[in-house]
């Protein structure tokens, strides 16, 4: 024998439905929020940006680093020439004057040399960090965005999972006036199919979409009212009610 329940619990089973599809559609909303993709991409673009401040300053040391070594050898020049600038003043000695005028001019080129390789290298620190002050603003920027982006990701999600906890709260409700076994069907059948009942109007099955034929029409025509049955076409609890066109 079949499955009975009075047509009133079984009617019970369409506000079933109707909550967990709209569960469905909270779970879906839940998991595609806009914000959450936008921060997938925000993410990878992030990573993109750390790593060129990290290049970038790992570049900018290098050049201040070459610059302290030129510094370092001019000065080291500079106290040569100071240095035989007194010796030449204080020698008299003709030989070590022409000695010291020989290395005062050999030490004037280098230093020269030093001083245009000092201004190249300076050029390339001031120009590495501008290009490092760029970037970081944009990474500041970028994570100005990032911040934004998961507030308003946040709100989203807060304010779905409150309706959802609303609706899950109102099923549970319904689901409490349900005999178990009809209730345990639903459940299988949800389950199983995706769809626990369908509600059969004007002749037309709400789970599948899809009208009955004339055999399965003649079928539901002849079973009483309590009894239990399933949509020939989505397997779903077959709920009849006063709009059915029985």
């Amino acid at each position: 024998m079949g499955l009975k329940a009075a047509p009133e619990d079984q009617a019970l089973l369409l506000e079933l439905q109707e909550f967990d599809t709209r569960l469905q559609q909270l779970d879906h909303r839940l998991r595609t929020i806009p914000e959450t993709a936008r921060l997938a991409e925000l993410a990878t673009s992030s990573d993109t940006l750390r790593r060129s401040v990290a290049e970038q300053l790992g570049a900018l040391e290098d050049a201040r680093a070459e610059l302290g070594r030129v510094e370092s050898d001019v000065a080291v020049v500079e106290a040569r020439i100071e240095r035989d600038r007194g010796r030449l003043e204080s020698s008299s000695s003709m030989k070590d004057v022409q000695a010291l005028e020989q290395e005062l001019a050999a030490l004037a080129r280098r230093r020269d040399e030093l001083e245009e390789i000092e201004l190249v290298v300076m050029e390339k620190v001031e120009e590495l960090e501008v290009a490092l002050s760029s970037i970081r603003l944009q990474l500041d920027a970028h994570e100005a965005e990032v911040a934004a982006t998961t507030e308003a990701r946040d709100a989203a999600a807060s304010a779905i999972e409150q309706d959802r906890a609303r609706t899950a709260a109102d099923r549970a409700t319904v689901a409490a006036r349900v005999p178990a076994e009809l209730l345990a069907l639903y459940e299988k059948q949800r389950a199983r199919y995706g769809a626990g009942a369908s509600h059969l109007r004007g002749g037309v099955s709400s789970a599948s979409g899809v009208a009955l034929n004339a055999t399965d029409l003649g079928a539901v025509r002849a079973a009483a009212p309590d009894d239990v049955l399933l949509c020939p076409d989505s397997s779903a609890i077959l709920v009849r009610t006063a709009e059915s066109g029985l």
